[in-house]
């Protein structure tokens, strides 16, 4: 049975629950926090152990075999029996554990381990944990995701769909986090909002890095929440905040694997006149994003990230996200690129239709097969935005419902 969000079921069900039938590897799911990741590993789960119960803490602690016979899971039984470890990256040993427990009890059992950090962060060395694992990096809800949570196959492409107009809204204004979109009020949006970025900046800093300065770095937190879609200018930064530009940068990859923003970084190849720029910023929420136009393209930016790692973590090849910008200031805010190749390029506006001369150029540039200047205000379409070749004007709706 698909885990359902107050409501509404998600895709990462459907793929874990076919990982769980298809493959004995171990399941790493990593996510922004408040993303969903406890509510489907506890729907799946048959022993659900989560770090933060002090008598699991302790068990995990005690090393593998004792933890498997105090919860039953050296014990022979019917059926598949799956052993969730929920945020099991807060343990500083959680690699060697896993190896270890996968090792003994991989052939008896599933394992589903969960973190609100990036699952290679913070590891402290041991023998390779190659071939025992696949990671599934979760989003939050999108809108191909709310119209359909079936896998996507071999086009990867969907058929669009029309999202109704009040969850499109709802999505637009709350984000996607899961409790903000579905309770669509805004004093409990802002309340959430609040909570959540302490959370980040006095508890899971303070819990998984050896950062003195939380201040400083919270400080920073909330002067990137107000430029996303802008460069990162890291003597501008450290300038405001009294550090070095080596500094910012070590603290802003802090801010990336806890999932409070992402870089998207410029790519080239073979592209007259390009240049090596700044990587850009994007919030994991664009609710936060107060600017019309740095909201749409926020939005959009993380309809694209979630789409590329969907993609690449179901192993329908290597995907990555990337900007275009060259020394005659020519620019595209996207290009989705598919095991080393353009795939598509993707401008963000939000009302305007005119089409950007720079997707075209940058097109025969870089042999895209398509262009698309997406606008977020413009109403649905019932048009397949992938069957144009040439740079074409498409409205948000439709093509973010073609995605994953």
């Amino acid at each position: 049975m698909k885990t359902r969000e107050k409501g509404y079921p998600r895709i990462y069900s459907t793929v874990l629950e076919e990982h769980l039938r298809d493959y004995r590897q171990m399941v790493f799911v990593s996510g922004p926090r408040q993303v969903g990741k406890t509510t489907i590993a506890e729907s799946l789960a048959s022993i659900y152990l989560s770090w933060d119960d002090e008598d699991v803490r302790k068990a995990i602690q005690s090393g593998q075999r004792t933890l498997a016979a105090r919860y039953g899971i050296d014990k022979a039984t019917t059926g598949q029996r799956i052993v969730v470890f929920d945020e099991i990256h807060k343990y500083s040993r959680w690699k060697q554990f896993l190896k270890g427990f996968y090792d003994i009890y991989g052939k008896s059992c599933r394992i589903v381990t969960t973190g609100s950090a990036r699952m290679d962060v913070y590891k402290k060395g041991g023998d390779s944990m190659m071939g025992r694992y696949f990671p599934y990096r979760m989003h939050p809800f999108s809108v191909a995701e709310l119209l359909d949570t079936s896998l996507p196959d071999e086009r990867l492409i969907r058929e669009p769909r029309k999202l109704a107009d009040d969850e499109w809204n709802a999505l637009v204004r709350f984000g996607g986090f899961p409790d903000p979109f579905v309770n669509r009020d805004p004093r409990f949006s802002r309340r959430w909002n609040s909570l959540r970025f302490e959370q980040l900046t006095k508890t899971d800093m303070r819990d998984l890095t050896r950062i003195g300065e939380l201040d400083q770095l919270a400080a920073l937190a909330e002067i990137l929440a107000g430029r996303s879609g802008e460069q990162l200018v890291y003597k501008s930064l450290g300038c405001d905040l009294g550090i070095d530009e080596k500094t910012v940068k070590k603290w802003i990859k802090i801010l990336r694997y806890l999932y409070f923003g992402f870089e998207v970084r410029p790519w080239f190849k073979n592209v007259e006149n390009s240049i090596r720029k700044m990587p850009k910023w994007y919030m994991r929420d664009w609710a936060n994003v107060t600017d019309a136009g740095k909201r749409a393209e926020t939005l959009v930016a993380c309809h694209l990230l979630k789409a590329i790692e969907g993609w690449t973590d179901l192993g329908y090849g290597e995907f990555s996200l990337g900007y275009l910008r060259d020394k005659s200031r020519r620019d595209v805010d996207f290009v989705v690129v598919r095991d080393g190749e353009p795939w598509f390029l993707v401008e963000v506006k939000k009302s305007e239709e005119s089409r950007s001369d720079a997707l075209g150029f940058f097109q025969r540039r870089l042999a895209a097969k398509h262009a698309f200047q997406v606008v977020l205000d413009a109403d649905y379409e019932d048009v397949d935005c992938f069957e144009n070749n040439n740079p074409v004007v498409v409205p948000a709706r439709t093509f973010l419902s073609q995605l994953f």
